[in-house]
């Protein structure tokens, strides 16, 4: 990640932004409060004359789309890319793919890659700026930043939320993501599953541990619910879908007694596996208005970093 830091004004200074661990609480805050402008004003020119390339090495629905999406409304050339179809398949590092794309003109890259940390020894030796759009179990930073902002919008605030992260932990580049951001702004943070899927020392992050999910919601203004990442499992550390479900699938049975708990969830969902569709559908779900924020999330950071680059 680069080091610039923001002002004490809150002005955005860095150039990539490739995780949220280390970013401050003014930082996040910055983002979060031009989100907000963003969706209440949602096309701009910000990023006129600009192009933005997307390299996703893995399958992307709601990111892709919704950088898509950010970037035109900001007024960028957009460039799709298939690393199915690149010379990165011919054995071309990803840093010599980057340095040709921004020979041609690309002034941003947002990635997707299955390597876990593989950007930040490549945002220093490229003038574009980066966007970490998910790199193994590392980081998503945007994923977290818009189920902040859609928490902060709900709720009113971060600081003091009690939230309960549920599912795959170990494998999760979200859970990661949200426990930095959440812990920044003030948030208390549980994480929950079963034993095998629970980093180890994961409590030095700053978050409690629980393997029951009843009594982990009993304090909870929100649950963050995570899908089982079986294709990331080199062993089996589940017994069963069925017996997973059973013990920490989100229920209507389990959140009933919770009537205020929001639920989210950043997709893709597996209904029945890690929560039931009545509850992703039902009234304490802001699943859809996760995806609805991504767009102005997302606009909120191609703007900064170019006012950030602007500034260079």
């Amino acid at each position: 990640m680069a080091k610039e830091t923001s002002s004490a004004q809150g002005v955005w200074a860095r150039k990539d932004l490739l995780g949220l661990e280390g970013l401050s609480a003014q930082e996040i805050e910055t983002i979060l409060d031009a989100a907000a402008s963003f969706k209440g004003a949602p096309v701009s020119d910000a990023l006129a004359s600009r192009t933005v390339a997307f390299l996703f090495s893995e399958p992307s629905t709601r990111t892709r789309s919704s950088f898509e999406m950010a970037a035109h409304r900001l007024g960028a050339h957009v460039l799709g890319f298939s690393a199915a179809s690149s010379s990165l398949l011919k054995g071309e590092s990803l840093l010599d793919t980057m340095k040709n794309l921004e020979a041609m003109g690309v002034d941003y890259f947002v990635v997707r890659h299955e390597t876990s940390g593989v950007l930040e020894p490549i945002a220093g030796l490229v003038r574009a700026s980066i966007v970490n759009a998910g790199d193994g179990a590392h980081e998503h930073p945007t994923q977290a930043l818009l189920d902040l902002f859609t928490l902060r919008e709900r709720k009113g605030r971060i600081k003091g939320l009690r939230v309960v992260i549920v599912g795959d932990i170990l494998h999760s580049r979200v859970a990661r993501s949200n426990i930095h951001g959440l812990r920044a702004l003030g948030a208390r943070v549980t994480v929950c599953g079963p034993a095998t899927l629970i980093p180890r020392q994961i409590e030095r992050m700053g978050v409690r541990v629980s393997h029951d999910l009843s009594a982990a919601l009993e304090d909870a203004d929100a649950v963050n619910v995570l899908r089982l990442q079986l294709e990331r499992q080199k062993q089996n550390l589940v017994t069963s879908v069925s017996d997973y479900f059973q013990s920490f699938g989100l229920t209507a049975e389990r959140l009933k007694p919770f009537p205020d708990c929001l639920v989210l969830h950043p997709g893709p969902i597996n209904r029945g596996v890690e929560i039931a569709s009545d509850v992703a559908d039902g009234p304490q779900s802001v699943i859809l208005d996760q995806v609805a924020n991504g767009v102005a999330v997302r606009m909120a950071v191609l703007s900064l970093l170019d006012q950030a680059r602007g500034r260079g």
